[in-house]
């Protein structure tokens, strides 16, 4: 379902953190959610306190938009119960560098994540490279077996080694990623190197792979489409995991048989 209205989006995004709490993707007040809208009716009846706000980065292409976040150290399995709490909006100016942050009256929060730079960064860089986009989603998540590979060392920053560990079982996998997924070196949560490395590398795929911390995910789909993209990689990270364990017995699914998938469903991929 098509995301029309602000009570929509804040549907799903409780569905999309129960989700992640589901899957051990979102540990106590880690993890979390944006959804940049183009138009968002009933915006000021869910958050009718406003202040101005400063943007953490430039979004020139996100002027006039609105960009549900959820606040720091709010837990995602909570955003269900309670979405008024867990999340406020920013309204982003003409200028593209302030703005005007709205909330309801009990916000659970002091501030917006502290990863909000990389979110909008991210959200402004597919809107401007898409302008026909209505809506966008951005989810950081740490599941565990993706983190998991994430530490070992030959695997960071090898996008093209963790993305085939990961696609090799089942095949579904390359149906939709297949685009893989990119892994970025270890940086420093919030930082700016951590944001500028996340919105290049999203711009080729849809999964970053944040060494030792988690993934952030974006999707033209909703929240709801971003967390199916982190089970499908979670699921090929868990087989992966327990084939290490097992001392790597099974080779998984050979590129020919990839290959066979990805013409069988029309997927256009580089990957095999």
């Amino acid at each position: 379902m098509a995301i029309t209205k602000v009570a929509e989006a804040l549907a799903e995004m409780g569905r999309a953190g129960a989700r992640l709490d589901r899957i051990d993707a979102c540990e106590a007040g880690a993890g979390n959610i944006s959804v940049a809208l183009r138009h968002a009716p009933g915006l000021a009846e869910a958050f009718p306190e406003a202040e101005p706000f400063d943007l953490p980065v430039r979004a020139a292409s996100l002027a006039g938009w609105a960009v549900l976040v959820t606040g720091s150290g709010c837990r995602l399995r909570d955003i269900g119960h309670d979405p008024l709490a867990a999340v406020g909006a920013v309204e982003v100016g003409p200028d593209g560098r302030t703005g005007t942050l709205r909330h309801a009256p009990g916000r659970a929060w002091a501030a917006p994540t502290s990863e909000f730079n990389s979110h909008l960064a991210v959200h402004d860089d597919q809107v401007g490279r898409r302008p026909g986009l209505g809506r966008h989603a951005v989810v950081h998540a740490q599941p565990p077996y993706l983190v998991a590979l994430s530490h070992i060392g030959a695997l960071a920053g090898d996008s093209a080694g963790l993305t085939r560990r990961v696609i090799r079982w089942e095949p579904e996998t390359i149906v939709q990623l297949p685009d893989g997924l990119a892994a970025l070196v270890f940086m420093v949560p919030g930082s700016s190197a951590l944001q500028e490395a996340s919105v290049a590398a999203l711009r080729g795929c849809r999964i970053a792979v944040w060494a030792k911390h988690g993934v952030m995910v974006r999707s033209d789909a909703g929240p709801l489409g971003a967390v199916d993209l982190v089970e499908y990689a979670e699921t090929g990270a868990r087989y992966e995991y327990l084939n290490m364990a097992a001392g790597s017995p099974s080779e998984g699914l050979t590129d020919a048989e990839l290959r066979a998938v990805a013409e069988a469903f029309g997927v256009e991929t580089t990957l095999v």
